[in-house]
Order: structure tokens, then sequence, then C-alpha cells
């Protein structure tokens, strides 16, 4: 009886684990979350609800599907018609737009031109908003029935059409935050985009789900959208092997072979309008105010060896921020950089420091790919020539501020996008208005040049004067570009998605395979 007992507890053992194994294999083939959830990562997390106050893409990615723009980029950067069903230019500063009409909020109201006259009065006149000097040649919005209105500029404005198709041109539901107020609006966001507010749990996640009463093309193969923030991006990169992200932006090299090694990812790649470039402090009593400083720390960096070490490739050396592609580039100066060591030693000799210098560069973390290790590497190359490199790296949020508040020491990595595909955007910086609050570069020349490019209706004399804002810019160096990004994500066996030049991720785009 013993011997029948313990071969009977044996079968009844091998059975049970050959059950727990069905099912543990089960649970590992399939993902921990609903099919019809859509969970993305671009690293950072959301900003703020407030359109008019950010300028980051990672922030746009997530109002880009919650609120809509009078006009919208697709897939090849046209504009084309989106709330906003025509328009016609009636004189240099003025422009008509006819809206479609049913179009609704989230709440049921109907979005009508008061509501676009709100939006873009708004960023217009409140100096305190982060997006304000793109808007402000805004003079008024007039209101000419409930589908028709005229946007109105102070000058000339050849960049408007580009500037209400992107970033902080959402339309805001004028009633709903009159009654409600802002802060009640920044915690209960609500929009007329294909998709609607659900929760947003601060450095966790944004949660969206699709509305169904949208005008437009409709979110059908997704019940949830999910933006998670995940900076680091080992654990970006692993949440996407386990199923439990189904895109996630700015994949790094060395993971590339394990994902597309993977039976459940891949790797799918384009490129983008992002410039990694050095800002540099040229006010007095800075090192790098001294254009020989400047200089050395450009021959001291090998854009070349940057792409080819971090991004195996995944990118193109500069030397101007406007990329092929964009209103104004000049191409005469892509696809070169400078390099060589000797020669930035020789200059740092020149300018006083034959025994060297220190220098503090920030950088963010986790927002931009391989931002961390291209900051670390820059600091080794900058070591080889006798500068000693202090690296202040932050989270993105932390940079931001830094950033704003204009608290840095000698400069900073930041990698920008160019929304409006068009060199007025890019060269701004080089203005003195705008680098007063970043670097204190000035030139009069540029200044010149670019005030009179931003109010030109000659398209061939705005790309002569922006050609030549970027030779001045690239002999001065306040700004040191060093390659143009390419985009790297990682999705999931589900999803069919192709990347955008412009980096929005348009939910309706996506598909479900």
């Amino acid at each position: 009886m013993k011997f029948k007992f313990t071969s009977l507890f044996f079968v009844l053992l091998s059975f049970v684990l050959i059950l727990a194994g069905c099912t543990a294999t089960t649970k590992s083939q399939t993902s921990s979350k609903d099919d019809k959830t859509l969970t993305i990562s671009l690293g950072p997390d959301l900003m703020t609800w407030d359109i008019h106050n950010h300028t980051t893409t990672s922030t746009e990615v997530v109002h880009a599907n919650v609120f809509d723009y009078l006009l919208m980029r697709n897939q090849d950067g046209e504009i084309k018609p989106h709330l906003a069903k025509s328009w016609k230019k009636t004189n240099d500063t003025t422009y008509e737009f006819e809206l479609e009409q049913g179009v609704k909020f989230h709440n049921g109201e109907e979005l009508t031109a008061e509501d676009v006259k709100f939006t873009f009065e708004r960023v217009a006149k409140d100096k305190s908003l982060r997006s304000h000097s793109d808007y402000s040649n805004i003079k008024e919005v007039k209101v000419l029935d409930d589908l028709k209105l005229q946007i109105i500029t102070s000058e000339p404005d050849p960049m408007l059409l580009s500037r209400i198709s992107r970033q902080a041109s959402g339309i805001l539901p004028k009633d709903y935050i009159k009654e409600n107020g802002w802060d009640h609006f920044k915690k209960n966001p609500i929009g007329s985009g294909p998709l609607k507010f659900v929760e947003w749990k601060k450095d966790n996640r944004v949660v969206l789900e699709p509305y169904d009463e949208y005008f437009g093309k409709k979110v059908t193969d997704w019940g949830k959208v999910v933006f998670k923030a995940i900076p680091e991006d080992s654990t970006r990169v692993a949440e996407l092997l386990a199923g439990n992200v189904d895109i996630a932006a700015n994949i790094p090299p060395s993971d590339w072979d394990r994902i597309k090694d993977s039976k459940n990812s891949e790797v799918v790649n384009g490129p983008s309008n992002r410039t990694y470039l050095l800002f540099l402090r040229t006010q007095e009593g800075w090192p790098t105010a001294d254009l020989k400083v400047r200089e050395a720390i450009d021959y001291a960096i090998n854009d070349k060896a940057l792409v080819e070490n971090l991004l195996s490739g995944g990118g193109t050396p500069s030397l101007t921020r406007v990329n092929p592609g964009n209103l104004g580039a000049n191409e005469e100066l892509y696809g070169k950089y400078n390099y060589d060591v000797e020669k930035a030693k020789k200059l740092l000799t020149e300018a006083g420091f034959k025994d060297g210098l220190s220098i503090q560069l920030a950088g963010p973390s986790g927002r931009y790919l391989q931002d961390r290790e291209l900051l670390q590497l820059i600091a080794g190359m900058l070591e080889k020539v006798g500068i000693k490199t202090d690296m202040n790296i932050l989270k993105w949020g932390p940079f931001v501020e830094l950033r704003e508040q204009g608290k840095f020491k000698d400069g900073y990595l930041i990698a920008l996008g160019a929304s409006f595909f068009d060199a007025g955007q890019s060269l701004d910086y080089y203005s003195s208005e705008r680098a007063k609050t970043i670097n204190g570069y000035s030139n009069k020349e540029i200044d010149r040049l670019l005030n009179k490019a931003a109010t030109s209706t000659n398209e061939k004399e705005r790309i002569e004067m922006y050609t030549r804002v970027q030779e001045i810019a690239n002999k001065e160096k306040p700004i040191l570009p060093l390659f143009q990004l390419d985009q790297f994500y990682g999705l999931s066996e589900n999803v069919k998605f192709q990347p955008r030049i412009d980096e929005l991720i348009y939910v309706p785009d996506i598909e479900k395979k």
C-alpha cells in the first residue's frame, strides 16, 4: 500500500507540474494588459495640460491627441485642413478660415469661432506663457460668425500657417474654462480631439480613451491609450520585451539586436527634424565668451564619432540646425563638421588657457536618445584638449527649469526640433532678444536679417537672408550644432506604426495588427 500511495502521489504531482507549466507558458505569451490597450512610452512624463505653457514635443504628442489644430501636417509634412476646412489670405496681414460644422468638445459643447479667438488671443497677449513669443504677432482674431473667423497679424507673417498647425495651437473650450477656471481645466482637461482625458498620475502615466463623437478619423482599434513615463532606457526596453509597452521611443543601439531577436517586438526608424546642440555662454566673465574658446570646443568634438559610436550611424553631422526640407536650409553646412585636436589646443593657448580650463555643462537624462551618454562622451573629448568638464546631468523636468531660469553655467546640451519646418523658427535663438535670456549672444547683422525675413512675403529673399544668418552663426559659434538625430522606436508585434518626421504620435493612424 505504501508503494501504491507513493506512485500515485508522483503521478498526481507530475500532472500538477505539467498543468502549472502550461499555465506559465500561456501567461508568458500573453501581454499583462488588455489587448485593446495601447501603451506608449516617450521617456519623460507630460509636463502640463496648459498647451500654451510648454515648448516640448514629448508633451505635445499627448496634447495633439486631445486637442485639435485648425490645420495639421500629414505624414509627409504637408499642411492640410483639419478644424478649418478652408482658408484664404485676404491681405498681407489677414487670413480667413471656415470651420467644420458640428465639431464637439468632449463635454458635448460645440466648437465655434469664439473658442478659436479665446485660444489664440490668450497666448498672443499673455507674456508669461512659454509659447507667447511664437504668437505675439497675432493682433486680433475677428469672429465673423459661428464658423468663420479672421486671424489678423500686426505685420505680415509668412510662418502663420505653420504656427497654427502645431504646438500651442490646439483649440481650447472657452465656456468650460471661463466657468471652471484654469486650475480645474489643468486637472480635468477638455478638448475636441480623437482621445479624451481619463486620468493623469504625475511621473507615472496619462490615460486617455477614444472620443466616440469625434468629427475626424476615429480611434477604433484601441479602447484605451496609456502614455507611460519611463525615463530610463533599460527599463523602457524591458517593459517593451515583457509586453507591457507597445511603442517605446529612443531605443539605444545597444538594445536593437535584443529587440530584433525577440519574437514579440521590432525596431523601426526614420529621420527627424531634431538637432543636437551645445549652447555656450557669450557674456563677459565666462571663458566661453572668447570666440577662440568656443572654436576650441567645436574642434575638440568629433561629431562623426559621436554619431557612429553612440547611434551606430543614426544621425548626420551638421554645422547648422536648419535641416534639408526646411525652408531656408543652408545645405553647404549640412553633413559637415569640424574636428582637429591640435587646432583646438592651439586656440586654447591663444585664448590664454595654455594649461587648460574647467567648465560646467548641463544636460538632460532620459529625454533624448543617448543624451546622458552623449554628454559623457563630449566631456571625454574635451578632456583630451585640456578642457575639464563638470557634468550637471538632470532629469527632464529639473533640466527645463534650469534652462528656462538661465541658471546653467558655461553651457548645456539639448536636442531641439523644428515643428514649423522654417528657418525662421530655428534661427530665432540667434536673435538678441531671444538670446539675452539664454546665452547673451548678439549680432546686429543677424538681428537685421531675421527681422526683415520675419515679415517678408518674398520667399526667395527669405531664403537668402536665412542662408546668410547661418553663415555668420557658423563663424561666431554661440551655439554648436552637432548632428541631426534619427528616431528609433521599439514596437510590439501587435502594432502598425511608422515614425513621422515631426515626431508626433497620432493615435488614429496607429493600427492593431
